[in-house]
């Protein structure tokens, strides 16, 4: 689908209803779950491992740290230092969060639309999508950070039309990274409280893996991502050969 198109069923979106979306994301993670895991374990070992490279060279930001005598200007100093100085390291992570997060949202689509699935968490690293995937990296990292610095209530605001930029680039590889940001935006804003409250309710119930043992929470924690996936499929819909699609999950009931 084009741009235009992709905006103008943005504009016209549905009305979703919220436990639809919360058994369609059960549902869902049910078949998916390992391939959830990886990803998260993968972009678990790659921030470790960026943190540490630059730990090394001494490049981290700083920590911040409360003291018995608690002084609002050093701790806004320190925290806008830290932010800043963060960004490097910051951009790195958001990069290969992004490139990781989208094969999984591309292999969950491939479930969905019942193809065959290229388990290729490697797939937006690749030379024809990594500078895309590399400036969005660099653009989510700066609306972060700005959103950071004016504290927690306009960064809430912005983590959810961020939480799209994944989304948008794994169904629509093909669009340039300014199409992806407004679409991401728009997206996000027309459906802000109900992907709140669904990756809330979804990453409740992916703490439930701490019940297990403390690890278990990698096992589970994956369901968080997939509510902005239905929403856009709600709204927007998978295309496949240039054509939209109606999809249903299908279950063990429709496997039969």
């Amino acid at each position: 689908m084009t741009y235009h198109e992709l905006e103008t069923r943005i504009k016209n979106a549905p009305q979703l209803d919220f436990g639809n979306l919360i058994n369609d994301v059960i549902e869902l993670f049910k078949h998916i779950w390992l391939k959830g895991f990886i990803a998260v374990l993968m972009i678990v070992v790659f921030v470790f491992g960026i943190i540490m490279v630059f730990g090394l060279i001494g490049l981290t930001p700083q920590n911040l740290t409360f003291q018995e005598d608690f002084d609002l200007a050093n701790f806004y100093d320190t925290y806008f230092l830290s932010a800043i100085y963060g960004i490097p390291q910051t951009i790195l992570i958001n990069t290969v969060t992004l490139a990781i997060l989208a094969a999984f949202y591309r292999m969950c689509r491939q479930f969905m639309l019942e193809e065959n699935i290229d388990e290729n968490y490697f797939f937006f690293f690749n030379k024809a999508y990594f500078s895309k995937v590399f400036m969005l990296g660099i653009i989510y990292t700066a609306i972060a950070v700005v959103a950071q610095l004016m504290f927690f209530v306009p960064y809430l605001y912005v983590f959810i039309p961020l939480s799209f930029f994944a989304v948008i680039l794994a169904n629509n590889p093909e669009l340039e990274e300014l199409a992806i940001i407004k679409l991401s935006f728009q997206l996000g804003n027309k459906k802000w409280l109900l992907t709140f409250i669904t990756m809330f309710v979804a990453g409740v119930i992916g703490m439930l893996g701490l019940i297990a043992c403390g690890i278990g929470v990698v096992l589970t924690i994956s369901i968080v991502y997939l509510p902005p996936l239905f929403i856009y499929k709600e709204v927007v819909g998978f295309h496949k050969n240039d054509r939209n699609t109606t999809v249903e999950i299908h279950t063990e009931s429709n496997l039969e």
